[in-house]
């Protein structure tokens, strides 16, 4: 006879079942097409540790949509799928039956969007977007303050639109120059109702713990086949399938490109685009393998519209390589030979898509000395 819920906390099973899912979840690193030496496979299991402290705090720690706060699911040590380096990425659980404010102030940041979402990728994978708007289409005090209102009935002034199943707000905070730019300060609260935080709810718990642990294994799984499909057309950038990427919860705005690259000691790749259309962003961003983008807390693995060097035709070629060319827009592999990356462009007036070449790497060096 099956346990009841209260039944299996108290054996242990809720544990046990946990605990399998993240064994099970191992299996996505050991993949026969993904990288099998030391290198890549520790970087794979970090991964799976780093989505567990992201899925504990998204399933139980601020689990509960009467009681909102805002987590950072990707930032420089827990990774997400092609996250953006130049972004705050912020997060809150909601229910769509219930009606919160957001509270903020501006900051400086180039982009700020809101979106709220339903589903997930520890159930089927996908994030569909309920509602969004952005800071284009948002009224703010003569002091940068504003308040947003999340409901399924339209409200005065600022408003985000949220379904019966809605379940999460994601925020995007995204910087040209994130060392002299400042962050929107923000809140979250539910206002249709005064009821106060209770104990722990154990059948709460149960499902937390097993929802977590389902977010490692189908987002470790969901990147894994994005990755696998990508090696079919390596050292290239082509437009990545939109509609899919907007069903795991990208920002509307946001036209992506993704692919997989690898290259030799001796070979650089050269990312050439023929020339910047007007945009509110852009950026290009060197990931690993598992599409976490590498540490650019150290590395200089990410270029955007505020740090690269145009050239006269107003284009821009970005230079990937092992060692450095002496030529701008350079972009490091940080110890890794093989990986991922994507470029998007925010609200551009038109998408110009990069070409793609490797090239000798010395060939590139006694060129820029004779520039």
């Amino acid at each position: 006879m099956t346990e009841s819920v209260e039944q299996q906390l108290v054996s242990g099973q809720t544990w046990d079942a946990f605990c399998d899912i993240l064994k099970r979840a191992g299996q996505q690193i050991l993949r026969p097409e993904a990288p099998n030496d030391a290198f890549n496979r520790a970087e794979g299991f970090r991964y799976l540790s780093r989505l567990m402290r992201i899925a504990l705090e998204m399933h139980v720690e601020y689990a509960d949509p009467d009681f909102p706060g805002f987590l950072i699911p990707s930032h420089e040590t827990a990774k997400i799928g092609a996250d953006n380096p130049d972004n705050l990425y912020q997060y809150a659980r909601l229910n769509g039956h219930n009606d919160y404010l957001v509270r903020g102030h501006r900051g400086s940041v180039a982009y700020l969007s809101f979106g709220s979402q339903k589903g997930g990728y520890e159930t089927d994978g996908r994030m569909t977007q309920t509602g969004f708007i952005d800071t284009q289409h948002m009224q703010f005090d003569a002091d940068g303050n504003f308040e947003l209102t999340l409901s399924q009935t339209q409200a005065a002034g600022n408003w985000l639109p949220l379904e019966a199943d809605s379940n999460a707000l994601v925020v995007r905070q995204t910087f040209l120059d994130r060392n002299n730019e400042k962050l929107a300060r923000l809140s979250i609260e539910r206002i249709d109702s005064d009821q106060k935080p209770q104990p722990l709810d154990p059948l709460k718990l149960h499902g937390g713990l097993l929802k977590a642990a389902h977010f490692v294994e189908n987002t470790a799984k969901l990147f894994a086949d994005w990755a696998n499909g990508y090696q079919s057309h390596p050292n290239q950038l082509p437009p990545a399938n939109q509609a899919v990427c907007q069903a795991v919860g990208g920002d509307p705005n946001i036209f992506y490109y993704h692919s997989y690259w690898s290259l030799q000691d001796d070979e650089a790749l050269l990312i050439e685009i023929e020339r910047i259309p007007d945009c509110r962003f852009w950026n290009l961003q060197i990931n690993n393998y598992w599409m976490e983008s590498l540490d650019y807390r150290y590395h200089r693995i990410g270029i955007n519209k505020h740090g690269a060097q145009l050239d006269a035709r107003g284009g821009v070629t970005l230079v990937l390589s092992h060692t450095d060319p002496g030529l701008p827009n350079w972009l490091e592999t940080a110890g890794h030979r093989v990986g991922t990356m994507c470029m998007r462009w925010v609200d551009a007036k038109e998408h110009v898509h990069p070409t793609t070449r490797v090239v000798k790497l010395s060939d590139l060096k006694r060129k820029g000395e004779h520039d």
